[in-house]
This record gives C-alpha cells, structure tokens and sequence, in this order.
C-alpha cells in the first residue's frame, strides 16, 4: 500500500441540477475578468472549466477555512471562485448535493508574477471579499496566520532544499487543525510527468519566466516529507481529463 491515505478518485458528477450549479458557478467566477481584458476573461474561462481541481475542491468540502493564503495565485481565480461560492450560498443557490460552500473572511494571493498581479487588481479589487495580493517570492515571503494554504503546480519550480523551506513556512503559518492543499507531479508515473515537465518548460520559456521547472518528486516522497513536518497526508488524482501526472496531497495538521 502507498504510504499516502489514497482516496478514490470521484468523478465531477454529471446529472444536470448539479452540472447547471457548477455552470453558474464558473459564470460569476469569470465575469470579473471581462473588466481586464478579452485575454484574461478566456483565460479564466478555460482554467476554471478545464483544469479538475476547481470543481473537486468544491464537490469535496476540501476548500475550507476562514484566512487563506493562496501561493502561485497567478490572476486570482482562486479568489473569484470563493466569492462566487459565497454569493451563491448567499442568495440559497448553493447545492444541497455538495458540501458546505467555503466560508472565507480573508483572502491572500502571492505570486511572483507582477502582471498577472495587475490583472486581479484590476478584476477582483472590487470584490466583497477584499483579496490582498502580493509580488514576492515563495521562499522568501512571509505567509500571514491562516487556516488553508493552496498551493496548486508550483513548488517543483524550486530545488529540494527550497521545497522544505516553503513548506516549513507554511507549517508554521497554520494555525491549530489547518490544511494545505498541495497539487504537485508524480514522477513516478515517468510518461505523462515528463510530458508534464516539457509543457511546463515550454510556457515557461513563453511567459519569459526566469526559473523553469527543476525537481520533482514521487508522491511517496512528498507524503513522507509532509509526514515529516507533522501532517497527515492523503491522495486524490487530480488530473482527470488531462494527459499529466497530478495528484491533490489534502495534508492536515496533527
């Protein structure tokens, strides 16, 4: 057995009440970025309706907790997806079929990108929730206290070393019974996470980004390096629909 607590995989359901829901949630949560520009409004449309892991989290109840800090937040769309959860509950839109919509009083979005910064300014600056956004660097920029981190396809674009460094920093910004929701590769599924790494390099290469990917682990290893800064660690695939090798690690303090 894998030393990670494996989940099977559950599908996006596909009766319609629930498909119409996520439909609608993906509608609100894109609407901002028509304020932007054409780009950003079909970026957040393909990425919220294609990548899996959005609709998951929701699906789940794995999106929880009051203060988050979302590292890699790139445009934001976390940020527009948690208000759009919030304005559906509000107005009783929310699905009896899923778990509870995500309560979220304070948003934080890191990243190193400074434009795709500017882009969720201009987009969300005016949302209930009042995201804060930050230009910094992961290793280096301090994490305020939160109860979830999310930290979705971007640690692998630092050295090992760093990799504990970010991860020590987010065990220590937790607070009591918090959770990080960690996607990273599988390198042990050796075709589709090399496919994985040589898409990663290209858009890299295209974005002029100065660091491109460099280390990857098994899911083994990260379970054992989360294990060893006090989590507890189980697995969902989280790459449904996609030929890469990603895996969701729902990691919770002991």
């Amino acid at each position: 057995m894998s030393p990670a607590a494996q989940r099977p995989f559950a599908a996006p359901r596909n009766d319609a009440g629930s498909d119409s829901v996520w439909r609608e949630v993906h509608a609100r949560a894109c609407a901002p970025y028509r304020a932007t520009s054409t780009f950003d409004w079909y970026f957040a449309r393909g990425k919220l309706g294609h990548d899996p892991v959005f609709r998951s989290l929701l699906e789940s109840g794995d999106l929880r907790g009051a203060r988050v800090v979302d590292i890699g937040c790139g445009r934001g769309l976390l940020a527009s997806l948690l208000q759009s959860c919030s304005d559906m509950h509000r107005t009783g839109r929310w699905p009896a079929a899923w778990h509870e919509a995500p309560a979220v009083s304070a948003y934080t979005g890191i990243d190193l990108m400074q434009r795709d910064l500017r882009s969720a300014e201009r987009a969300l600056g005016s949302l209930a929730l009042a995201p804060r956004f930050v230009c910094g660097d992961m290793r280096s920029t301090a994490l305020p206290a939160c109860e979830l981190v999310v930290l979705l396809d971007v640690l692998h674009y630092v050295d090992h070393a760093a990799q504990l460094g970010v991860l020590a920093q987010v065990r220590s910004a937790l607070q009591p019974q918090g959770r990080l929701l960690l996607r990273v590769g599988d390198s042990s599924q050796r075709r589709a996470f090399g496919f994985s790494h040589w898409v990663d390099t290209a858009v890299t290469l295209l974005r002029r980004r100065s660091a491109p990917p460099r280390s990857g682990r098994s899911i083994a290893e990260w379970t054992a390096l989360l294990h060893g800064l006090g989590f507890g660690v189980r697995s969902v695939p989280m790459s449904a629909g996609t030929p890469f090798a990603n895996v969701l690690l729902v990691a919770d303090l002991r």
